[in-house]
């Protein structure tokens, strides 16, 4: 019989992302599992590009919490509770530990897992926990995620991340030797020739941007480097303010709204990608992409380290945006990664 393992760990992307390199190891050293995944149903992909994860269970917090007495969210609330009970699960893991994933976690059936109380986000929810497992919170979110999981199946991790992302490689690699060979590959749209820049301009609020100006001059480094550019933008005020950042560059484009799935493939066949903090230069990071990102000028620093087997920048600090001159000196670093 394989071991049943359920995987409660709702959101965000960046988060989802830095879970897969512990779902690697429990693939390898539990090589019987049987994994199923909780996540928010707007990041749904994500797991499923992990090939150790067999089932996925979509919840929607997000969009109940609108309306969570209403017929229809009471409705969806009661199929979620007979999907999560329709399994008994040899081990429950909750990677979150917070009240809403401890939530799903009581309506599972199985031993449960989670942290303690001086490890959790929100310590009430080590409280609905058969097993509890102290992780030392201070740690880059990738060895945290891999300690726990470790603690959880009775093994020690060793070795690189590995976020079981290859097949993105691998179709990258099928769409170079297509255009060699004069055909029309499967990523055809995405000009996988490592021609190009991802780049992520937005943020949610203004006091998260940087100087328009600062990002022009990035954009002609790139371009004077042979790269075409490749806006992101996740909404329509995101999108006209990418538009107006490279109005009258040639070679730049913003891109329409994709999948998850879609900007991965994007990114994966990418030269190099740039952004603000964001859950996509995470991803990048992952998938091996010489990426550096901006930090704010908040009062507190990011606590999630860029993880990946390229180049990395996390450029900014507590109270302070990056200054042109060391975003330019990380563009060359990250010009130069392999």
């Amino acid at each position: 019989m394989p071991t049943r393992i359920l995987i409660v760990r709702t959101s965000s992307l960046g988060d989802l992302v830095h879970m897969l390199p512990a779902i690697t190891d429990i693939a390898r050293h539990v090589p019987d599992a049987e994994i199923d995944w909780v996540v928010e149903e707007a990041f749904a992909e994500i797991p499923s590009w992990h090939p150790a994860v067999s089932g996925i269970i979509k919840v929607a917090h997000r969009r109940w919490r609108k309306a969570w007495w209403s017929a229809g969210v009471r409705a969806e609330r009661r199929a979620l509770r007979e999907q999560l009970q329709a399994k008994r699960y040899d081990i429950i893991l909750d990677m979150q530990a917070l009240l809403k994933s401890a939530w799903l976690v009581r309506q599972a059936r199985g031993v449960r897992h989670g942290l303690d109380w001086r490890s959790a986000r929100e310590p009430l929810a080590s409280l609905f926990y058969n097993v509890r497992h102290r992780v030392e919170f201070w740690q880059p979110a990738v060895i945290r995620q891999r300690k726990l999981a470790g603690l959880t199946f009775g093994y020690q991790y060793a070795g690189l991340p590995d976020f079981g992302l290859q097949a993105f490689a691998r179709e990258v690699a099928e769409a170079r030797e297509a255009e060699a060979a004069g055909t029309e590959g499967r990523l055809h749209h995405l000009e996988a020739d490592k021609g190009y820049a991802v780049i992520m301009p937005s943020a949610s609020r203004d006091d998260k941007l940087w100087p328009e100006e600062d990002w022009r001059a990035v954009f002609r480094r790139l371009q004077e480097a042979g790269c075409t550019l490749k806006l992101l933008a996740g909404n329509e005020q995101e999108a006209q303010r990418a538009r107006l950042l490279i109005a009258g560059a040639a070679l730049a484009e913003v891109m329409p709204r994709m999948s998850l799935t879609e900007v991965a493939r994007l990114l994966a066949g990418s030269r190099l990608m740039v952004g603000l903090d964001s859950g996509l230069t995470h991803l990048s990071a992952a998938l091996g992409r010489p990426t550096h990102r901006y930090l704010p000028g908040l009062p507190r620093p990011c606590a999630a380290a860029l993880v990946g087997s390229n180049y990395t920048a996390s450029l900014g600090d507590r109270g302070a945006s990056p200054s042109r001159e060391v975003v330019m000196a990380a563009v060359e670093q990250a010009l130069a990664a392999r």
